[in-house]
C-alpha cells in the first residue's frame, strides 16, 4: 500500500492505495467523482478523458501514484456553480449526446484541444476525436457542439 495525494478540481484528496490503482478508479471510487467513466479498459474509447496539467490523458491508462503532484480536472471541474462551461453549454444547445456515455469524454477531449487550436476546421476537429469513440451518433453533432464551443470561446464566453 502507498499512501498518495491527488488534486481533482482543485480539493485534495488523500488515501492509501495499491500502487496498481488506476487513475480512472481513484477517481471515480475514491473521489466520488463518477463523471469519468471506465469504457474499454484498454484506452481505445475515450470515455475516461480528463486532463493532467492541462493535457489530455485517459485515465485508464495512468496508475493514480503518477498523477501525485498534478492538477487533474474531471467533467465535474468545468462548470461554475450552475453556470456550464461554453463546451458542455454547446454540447446541450447542439445535441451533441445521445446516451451520454462517452460525452464527458468528449468534453474534455474538446477542452483540451481548443486551447491548442482555438478556430479549428471541421477535419481538425473529427481528427482531434479519433481517439475517442461514440456508438450512438454518428459525430456530426458532436463536431457541431465543439465548433459552436470554439466560437462561445473565442468570443470571450469562457467560464475557465
Amino acid at each position: 500500500m502507498r499512501k498518495v495525494n491527488l488534486r481533482i478540481n482543485g480539493k485534495d484528496y488523500a488515501a492509501e492505495i495499491e500502487p496498481r490503482l488506476l487513475l480512472v478508479t481513484f477517481i471515480r471510487d475514491i473521489a466520488g467523482l463518477t463523471g469519468t467513466h471506465i469504457g474499454c479498459d484498454t484506452s481505445n474509447c475515450g470515455a475516461c478523458t480528463v486532463t493532467m496539467d492541462g493535457k489530455s490523458v485517459k485515465s485508464c491508462t495512468v496508475l493514480a501514484a503518477q498523477a501525485e503532484g498534478k492538477e487533474i480536472t474531471t467533467i465535474e471541474g468545468l462548470a461554475n456553480g450552475e453556470e456550464l462551461h461554453p463546451i458542455q453549454k454547446a454540447f446541450w444547445e447542439h445535441h451533441g449526446l445521445q446516451c451520454g456515455y462517452c460525452t464527458p469524454g468528449m468534453i474534455m477531449q474538446a477542452l483540451w484541444y481548443l486551447k491548442l487550436n482555438p478556430s479549428p476546421t471541421e477535419q481538425e476537429v473529427r481528427e482531434s476525436l479519433s481517439g475517442n469513440l461514440c456508438r450512438c451518433t454518428g459525430y456530426q453533432n458532436i463536431v457541431d457542439s465543439i465548433l459552436a464551443a470554439a466560437e462561445y470561446m473565442r468570443k470571450g464566453n469562457q467560464t475557465r
